[in-house]
């Protein structure tokens, strides 16, 4: 069974950095490519930030261009996201998430193709 458990963010202050951590049970985590979601209220849960399954290969959503680092650690079975720079409109639950076993090193952006998610973390960014 994949399971997927998130940590850090909090409260933090703008322009401050923070780290996210994925932990993944139940994969074998190079086997998946990952993926970085985050919804704020009353708005749809939106991409962030994505990793191939061999770490070579990123993309990241143009609001995380620049300022967000996404990285896995495949012998410890974690990914995370390195954010700096931080916006109030950050502020939103923060998803990490799984795709099924594959043999590409796709990235993937839309969140239909993960089956697999984390139950969030919240970031909140003050101004």
């Amino acid at each position: 069974q994949v399971q997927l458990v998130e940590s850090g963010g909090g409260l933090v202050q703008a322009g401050d950095s923070t780290k996210l951590s994925c932990a993944a049970s139940g994969v074998t985590s190079n086997r998946y490519a990952m993926g970085w979601f985050r919804q704020a209220p009353g708005k749809e849960r939106e991409f962030v930030a994505a990793i191939s399954r061999s770490g070579t290969s990123t993309i990241y959503a143009d609001s995380a261009k620049g300022r967000f680092t996404v990285s896995r650690d495949s012998a410890k079975n974690t990914v995370s996201l390195q954010m700096d720079s931080l916006k109030p409109e950050d502020t939103a639950v923060y998803y990490c998430a799984a795709t099924g076993p594959i043999f590409s090193s796709a990235v993937f952006t839309e969140k239909n193709i993960y089956p697999y998610w984390g139950q969030g973390t919240q970031v909140t960014v003050s101004s």
